[in-house]
């Protein structure tokens, strides 16, 4: 027989979802407030002039662009580096397996400035510059991880009956790979890859250790940072804000509505 929640909890449920949303939602409304100093509430009056004005300004896109092009290519890289890792964990034992498993999951568990850091002193080693390509090797780090932990949820769903069946008919490991494997890990990698896309596009701590010192090293949440302590037209930080928000809501969507029916891991948020 189905219960039903008695009244004091539900109205605690609500005042956890109110208490982790009206922020998000206060941020929607004074992207139309007509204040441009001060959000004040509640606001003067509403207007949709910010939204021009955000178009408009020029000092936004080349933040945007690079934002989308380190999510694309860290999540390219994690897709690539994540499934390996997942494969190669799933299909072998031996001692100190689980040990290293945590280690492949440790860098999303550390705080953000303590991977920032660490990353900051092994990048001069490998005699780089610090720039969009060091951004989107901070980003793999956690994109990684995201994508081992649905590959390898994936994996341990499939029998190795079907991998040896398919050597038994004459099939190669990329025939394998192309007609078994990559069918049944489909939606669990564009559901890692999803994350990891919104994951990095939003990043901002290992993004300020990992960025260079000039406005071409400059994401959008960096940018958005620099409104907020020197603020300039206000309502513009808060209508770049939604666009951040539906840029990574999006793929967080798709992504738990593609692994919901299954026992994949959705992943950590960083």
């Amino acid at each position: 027989m189905r219960s039903e929640a008695s009244w004091p909890l539900r109205i605690a449920a609500l005042a956890g979802l109110l208490f982790l949303h009206l922020p998000i939602l206060l941020i929607f409304l004074y992207a139309f407030t007509t204040d441009e100093r001060t959000f004040t509430f509640p606001p003067p009056g509403l207007t949709t002039q910010w939204f021009a004005v955000a178009w408009n300004r020029a000092d936004i896109w080349p933040p945007l662009m690079l934002s989308l092009q380190v999510a694309l290519f860290s999540t390219l890289l994690a897709l690539v580096l994540g499934t390996l890792v997942a494969a190669a964990m799933s299909g072998a034992r031996f001692f100190g397996r689980d040990q290293l498993s945590l280690l492949i999951v440790l860098p999303i568990a550390l705080p953000g400035v303590i991977t920032g850091i660490a990353l900051r002193s092994a990048i001069p080693m490998l005699h780089l510059n610090f720039g969009w390509q060091t951004i989107v090797l901070g980003h793999a780090t956690f994109c990684i991880v995201i994508v081992y932990n649905n590959a390898v949820a994936r994996f341990r769903r499939l029998s190795g009956g079907i991998l040896e069946a398919s050597a038994d008919l004459g099939a190669n490991a990329f025939q394998t790979f192309r007609y078994i494997l990559l069918p049944n890990l489909g939606t669990a990698l564009l559901a890692g890859g999803m994350l990891a896309f919104a994951l990095s596009f939003d990043e901002v701590i290992v993004t300020t250790f990992t960025a260079g010192t000039g406005a071409a090293s400059k994401t959008l949440p960096i940018w958005m940072l620099d409104e907020l302590i020197r603020p300039r037209q206000r309502p513009v930080t808060n209508v770049v804000a939604m666009v951040v928000f539906a840029t990574t809501f999006l793929p967080i969507l798709l992504a738990y509505y593609l692994t919901r029916e299954g026992s994949e891991t959705a992943g950590s948020g960083k």
